[in-house]
């Protein structure tokens, strides 16, 4: 499979995701595939958070932002940690956020709005902590039907 984004578009997104990741431990993916395989696209969206490892970040921390680009579907979906912190309306309203880009078919945006409202809540409840913070997971955008990268 190969990706919808332009080598630019794909850029601005890992840049997203790093200078949201810079002031918080917390951890941030993108995963985009073609098509959604589970009616809702929320439990795909759990799935491939397990795909990627997501749960196993120290602080339970990682939040996944899942496109199924062509049935035009989308979620985004927290670990333990940061579910329990924010606010009961976070993710309805960063979700709407990102949705209100994509009705103008602006994806890179509005995944760049939503990358940057977690990072907000992320930022708030996980600060980075210079003497344990790493990044434990890779920033780069995932695909559907490749195997996840160990690189971290």
């Amino acid at each position: 499979m190969t990706s919808p984004l332009t080598p630019a578009q794909d850029a601005a997104l890992v840049a997203a995701i790093r200078q949201a990741e810079v002031t918080t431990s917390g951890e941030i993916r993108v995963h985009l595939e073609d098509t959604c395989p589970t009616p809702e696209p929320l439990d795909r969206a759990a799935q491939v958070f397990g795909e990627l490892n997501m749960h196993k970040t120290a602080a339970r921390n990682g939040v996944l932002f899942y496109l199924a680009w062509k049935s035009r579907q989308f979620a985004v979906v927290g670990d333990s940690a940061i579910n329990a912190a924010v606010p009961d309306d976070f993710w309805e309203t960063t979700k709407e956020a990102v949705l209100e880009h994509f009705r103008h078919e602006n994806y890179v945006l509005g995944l760049e709005r939503g990358i940057k409202m977690v990072g907000e809540q992320l930022q708030r409840y996980f600060p980075y902590d210079a003497k344990t913070d790493q990044n434990e997971l890779d920033d780069s955008i995932s695909f559907g039907g490749q195997k996840p990268s160990s690189d971290a």
